[in-house]
């Protein structure tokens, strides 16, 4: 496994955001949900394709908190440009479980790992 210094892992900017808006990405090629996250004050609401419909359907996530790399460049996703890469983890079977604070913790939107 190859490391990284702590500087390089500070560069990466992961936030806290809420799910605003989730719908359906029936282009994508794989299955897809496009969703809006608001990371609130400076970065605002942020766009992301995620590869999750194995264990979420969109009304479900609106309002969830997520993760997400805020600060990766743009990436064209068939129409829809994805702006933030939202984290999750490959559970026994591959399909990703989304990461996310502890439930019952509010953080607020925009909130750094740190």
């Amino acid at each position: 496994m190859a490391q990284i210094d702590f500087e390089q892992f500070m560069a990466v900017d992961i936030r806290c955001g809420s799910v605003v808006d989730a719908q359906p990405f029936p282009e994508a090629r794989k299955p897809a949900i496009k969703l809006w996250v608001d990371f609130g004050g400076d970065i605002g609401v942020k766009k992301s394709s995620a590869q999750i419909t194995d264990h979420y359907t969109p009304d479900a996530l609106i309002g969830r908190k997520v993760m997400a790399v805020v600060n990766f460049p743009p990436r064209q996703i068939g129409p829809f440009m994805s702006e933030i890469l939202v984290l999750g983890f490959p559970d026994a079977d591959g399909a990703i479980v989304l990461a996310g604070p502890d439930s019952g913790i509010e953080l607020p939107n925009g909130a750094r790992l740190a």
